[in-house]
């Protein structure tokens, strides 16, 4: 989706309405993640107006752990679970959560944005069925819950306005610790003993049953035991030392007096390290003949998995809910949650969601939602919601045997439009403030050199923290976006920051530069994806980028790439050019009586003889005909061609095997 105007989406029968929400799960019996400990090379970010001296956050959390009787450590990785200890500037998270200790104040923070549908879209991104246009509107707002409420109660507490505890990071660490010590009361407990304070922790998530609460204390517990150090967004060095030999008295949790968890209507595929509920998308007729809003499949008996997608919702976990509970909606199957890491299923990932605005990669993935904004730089994703979709993506790549890699482990933003014509209505979620380098330490493959300056291929990997480009149109055209961490590199036509951004023929056909836009991937490389080599001079390095050259900035002091190798697919000898596709469908021979062959449109970018693209998956071309509800005529057509997905730009695209020659990029 886009951040702040949404456009085409997911599905063919009809345009949807709108769509919003996202959910994180948390576990019972967690199994230890992977460390999510910064980098070596992580520095500090650039100093801004609200850098105080660089150890008042840590005597903050001293301060509070004192005054109200929680133990500093506890405190601590209960703040690290819900900001990472970072402040925002006084920002609300997607949750309406304020400050390192995430107080909630929903009312005040949190607008309704979905996302999916403004009468145009075409969710499936398949032409089989006519369109139709359907009118819907998003739910009525419902009445908060008291996890979303927790900073009116910590006013009362304190004394403190509630103003103060938005705005000022030590008042909120006093604000949480007071929460904390009114919850060990409510237990009846009075200890330093940090293994005793498992209840009042779980207690903080918010969350209304046992299980989901329990997963929150015990990846707080996990962070207790392994420690943590970083820099903040204000320059606050703030450490945890590890406390290997603490132990969480878990019996506490049967003391809640919380829900269990519903029984699951169907069964869940999620990993036992995770909370997680059923909420089926509905497969229902309805109208003249018309369903929604997913497709029976039988994969990977029938077709493969070959990428996870992920998004984020622009709206709220119970919006979403209602709207994936809608037949003339779009299907997703799964959403998480920002504010605790409960998960939801909706879809089996056996079954084809509607999700990415193209019909082979919806027919070739599994698409997760994620409850946040894409154009809100600080409405930050809680590392309860990063640890818990980690988790699930670790489980679901082992069950469909995918590598742990960002050719497999895509965004929404990466999807490639179908044809020419619908490349401007691609979403362009999760976007650029989506922690790719942190989400990959969490499953355990983060971003390292892999080979010498001459192996020929760069991994984008810019420091999160301290690199900030500069973004617009967050919340008015042509306005600065505030500053922020992000994971994107800025591409420009020579190697000058001065010099025009590259051009990208498919959102501009009029051939005019890329933008500034936050929706705007014209010029945008992104942490994790991996480019061919073009050239190198001085601090700056070309890489090979919709069949141009294009620049960016990458000093040995502070650099925005590894060195890496692999595979690159080049025009074959003699070819001038070669077309890139979106889709890799079959050749027209394969379709059987009955089928409508698809055309194999180009879109409008061309590789030119000598360039070179990092290669991904390899596939046979594959179309799956799902026209009707009845699933006695559905087909999987499969063809003799064998395509290449590459990293065309922002975007992948689909080369044909018998255009080009693939060979180490060393060579």
């Amino acid at each position: 989706m886009r951040g702040s105007a949404p456009e085409d989406e997911k599905r063919t029968s009809r345009s949807r309405a709108r769509r919003a929400a996202t959910a994180t799960a948390a576990a019972a019996l967690l199994l230890p993640l992977v460390s999510a400990a910064p980098s070596a090379d992580t520095g500090p970010p650039r100093a801004t107006a609200r850098q105080q001296d660089a150890g008042a956050l840590q005597r903050a959390f001293a301060d509070a752990s004192a005054r109200y009787g929680v133990p500093e450590g506890v405190l601590l990785a209960v703040a690290y679970m819900e900001s990472r200890w970072d402040g925002h500037g006084g920002a609300p998270s997607v949750t309406g959560g304020y400050g390192p200790m995430h107080l909630t104040d929903a009312r005040t923070a949190l607008a309704e944005r979905p996302h999916h549908g403004e009468g145009g879209e075409d969710p499936r991104g398949d032409g089989s069925r006519p369109r139709k246009q359907v009118s819907a509107q998003p739910p009525a707002t419902t009445p908060l819950p008291a996890r979303l409420r927790t900073l009116d109660r910590a006013a009362a507490l304190t004394g403190l306005p509630a103003e103060r505890l938005r705005e000022d990071p030590a008042a909120n660490i006093g604000g949480g610790a007071a929460l904390l010590a009114a919850e060990q009361r409510r237990l009846g407990l009075r200890t330093a003993d940090p293994a005793r304070w498992y209840g009042a922790v779980a207690r903080y998530s918010g969350a209304d049953d046992a299980r989901t609460a329990a997963g929150f204390a015990d990846d707080v517990y996990d962070v207790l035991r392994h420690g943590e150090s970083r820099t903040t967004d204000s320059g606050q060095r703030v450490t945890l030392p590890a406390a290997p030999g603490v132990t969480a008295d878990r019996a506490q949790a049967g003391r809640l007096g919380l829900r269990a968890a519903a029984p699951a209507g169907a069964r869940l595929e999620c990993p036992r390290t995770v909370s997680c509920i059923s909420v089926p998308a509905p497969y229902e007729e309805f109208g003249d003949g018309d369903y929604g809003n997913h497709d029976k499949a039988d994969r990977p008996e029938d077709q493969s998995v070959d990428a996870i997608v992920v998004h984020d919702t622009e709206g709220s976990w119970e919006t979403t809910l209602k709207l994936i509970k809608d037949p003339t909606y779009v299907s997703w199957h799964y959403t998480i949650r920002s504010a605790d890491g409960l998960i939801a299923q909706h879809v089996p990932t056996k079954d084809v969601a509607w999700h990415a605005g193209n019909w082979y990669v919806n027919a070739h993935s599994v698409g997760i939602e994620h409850e946040g904004f894409l154009a809100a730089p600080d409405a930050w994703y809680t590392e309860a919601m990063y640890r818990a979709s980690a988790r699930l993506v670790r489980y679901l790549a082992h069950k469909y045997d995918l590598p742990l890699d960002r050719q497999h482990i895509i965004g929404h933003d990466n999807v490639p439009g179908t044809t020419p014509a619908t490349i401007k209505g691609m979403h362009t979620d999760p976007g650029p403030y989506w922690d790719w380098a942190h989400y990959f330490r969490l499953l355990g493959k983060p971003f390292v050199r892999t080979a010498g300056p001459k192996g020929g291929l760069v991994t984008i990997r810019p420091d999160y923290d301290r690199h900030r480009p500069v973004y617009t149109d967050c919340v008015k055209p042509g306005e600065p976006c505030a500053p922020h961490g992000s994971t994107a590199v800025r591409l420009h036509t020579a190697p000058d920051v001065s010099a025009p951004l590259v051009k990208d023929i498919g959102l501009r056909p009029d051939g005019s530069p890329s933008t500034t836009g936050v929706n705007d991937t014209g010029a945008r490389a992104t942490t994790g994806q991996r480019y061919a080599v073009a050239e190198r001079r001085g601090e700056w390095t070309a890489i090979w980028y919709l069949g141009q050259k294009a620049w960016f900035h990458n000093p040995a002091a502070q650099p925005t790439a590894v060195d890496a190798e692999g595979p690159v697919a080049t025009p074959k000898a003699g070819r001038a050019d070669i077309p890139v596709y979106g889709r890799a469908y079959p050749e027209p021979a394969a379709y059987p009586p009955g089928v409508p062959v698809q055309a194999v449109t180009p879109l409008p970018y061309k590789l030119l003889a000598g360039q070179r693209y990092a290669v991904g998956n390899r596939v046979h071309g594959e179309y799956f005909y799902a026209p009707t509800f009845d699933v006695s005529g559905h087909t999987v057509v499969r063809g003799e061609d064998v395509y290449y997905e590459i990293q065309v730009g922002h975007r992948v695209g689909y080369v044909r095997a018998a255009d080009v020659d693939v060979r180490p990029s060393h060579r």
